[in-house]
């Protein structure tokens, strides 16, 4: 079984032993989906359609829970959240991932995660870089992986995910850690409500994925187009000292615990982490993406005022806090991420859980699933050398002004 799969089934028999206490002849039944990720959504969104089938309580990813809130089958919290005090803890980023374009919120985040550079401390000493690396700006990023390149030739430099194998991967802890280092609102434009097209960040951050590819400092093209690649980083390039430096998410550590599916002792020794520096060093000169899951109440649950006591008492801070120390995730209420149980729960969680005040997240929006797999397409293309950065942005620019409707900011 999945180790995270493991400790949420955990999590959950504690609180529904904790909540039956306290609220005596009420039962809560847990409804494991045994599903692929695409899987397990549509079997939610089908059990949501019907009074006769809407749990009472859904695990909704901040990913796609607008198009849950658009086809109007989740029910808005404003009202209970209004008379929870616990609710002025919660980080305004983490808020934000789980509002809709109506204003109203229709999740309560559990927790998050972020992104920035890892990078193995023992290459570094052989290439005469320092254990305490910081990039300033992408250039002093682009010339550590040089420098591994030149003199320690036989590993590999850097790993951007890109292209369609890797999916949302690449979206996410690859193309988008590029664009949100390059300005305000660079995907999309909530004030005008219109996708960015035609921008100067947008083909910068593809000409940085094509400098990577083209001057060999990332993996061989197969490996970096494979499906397989996100598990290969933490499953075998990392421990087996193959990469030098991974843009990556703060949970790969999950992966090398006891337990963990592929169990390295030595990693915290041997890692270390820097932030993902914006474009040119500019204010705030970090950059993060951040997903994370919330908890929802269906708009045809028979049992919502029980559901949100229930969300209450998974949302304390003693249970928040068992949770994240358990499953290395990054807390979203301030209490949380200062309690000093938390704060020792994993190494590196301190660097991780610092980056949420610069984090950024997707844009909760029906069509961002499509937008997503034409930035990956526009990876690919200059992966591979198929176009140049310009032209792989025109491309982009096109298949977005078609899948939008037109909702574009450019010509």
């Amino acid at each position: 079984m999945d180790n995270n799969v493991k400790i949420m089934d955990e999590h959950l028999a504690r609180v529904k032993k904790q909540f039956e206490e306290e609220h005596r002849g009420k039962k809560v039944e847990l409804v494991p989906i045994k599903a692929p990720d695409a899987d397990y959504y549509t079997k939610v969104q089908q059990l949501m359609r019907s009074p006769k089938t809407a749990p009472d309580l859904v695990y909704e990813d901040t990913f796609l829970i607008n198009a849950d809130i658009t086809a109007g089958l989740l029910r808005p919290l404003d009202d209970y959240l209004a008379d929870w005090p616990d609710w002025a803890r919660y980080e305004d980023s983490a808020k934000a991932a789980a509002r809709g374009q109506d204003g109203k919120v229709y999740g309560v985040p559990d927790g998050t995660d972020t992104r920035g550079l890892w990078f193995n401390k023992e290459v570094f000493a052989k290439a005469g870089l320092p254990a305490d690396w910081r990039p300033k700006d992408w250039d002093e990023l682009l010339a550590a992986a040089r420098t591994v390149k030149r003199r320690v030739p036989d590993v590999i430099p850097l790993n951007v995910f890109t292209g369609k194998g890797a999916g949302e991967a690449a979206t996410m802890q690859g193309f988008e850690m590029l664009l949100y280092g390059t300005g305000a609102d660079p995907l999309y434009d909530p004030k005008r409500e219109k996708w960015v097209t035609g921008s100067k960040g947008f083909r910068d951050a593809l000409e940085f994925v094509r400098t990577v590819y083209a001057e060999g400092l990332g993996p061989k093209a197969s490996d970096a187009l494979d499906p397989n690649v996100a598990t290969r980083v933490p499953g075998e390039w990392l421990p087996e000292g193959r990469l030098a430096i991974a843009l990556d998410g703060s949970w790969l550590g999950n992966n090398w615990v006891r337990g963990g599916g592929t169990p390295w002792p030595e990693w915290h020794e041997v890692l270390g982490q820097a932030p993902m520096p914006t474009q040119h060093g500019q204010p705030p000169g970090r950059v993060s993406m951040s997903g994370g899951w919330t908890w929802a109440i269906p708009a045809k649950a028979g049992n919502p005022d029980l559901a949100w006591e229930f969300v209450k008492a998974l949302s304390t801070r003693e249970n928040s806090v068992d949770f994240h120390v358990a499953n290395a995730g990054i807390a979203v209420r301030g209490d949380v991420a200062a309690d000093p149980r938390y704060r020792r729960s994993m190494p590196g969680v301190e660097f991780f859980t610092g980056l949420v005040e610069v984090t950024h997240y997707r844009p909760a929006l029906p069509v961002y699933p499509q937008v997503s797999t034409a930035i990956q397409e526009a990876m690919e293309a200059v992966t591979t050398g198929d176009a140049s950065a310009d032209r792989a942005a025109r491309t982009y620019d096109a298949r977005v002004r078609s899948i939008t409707g037109g909702a574009v900011t450019g010509p």
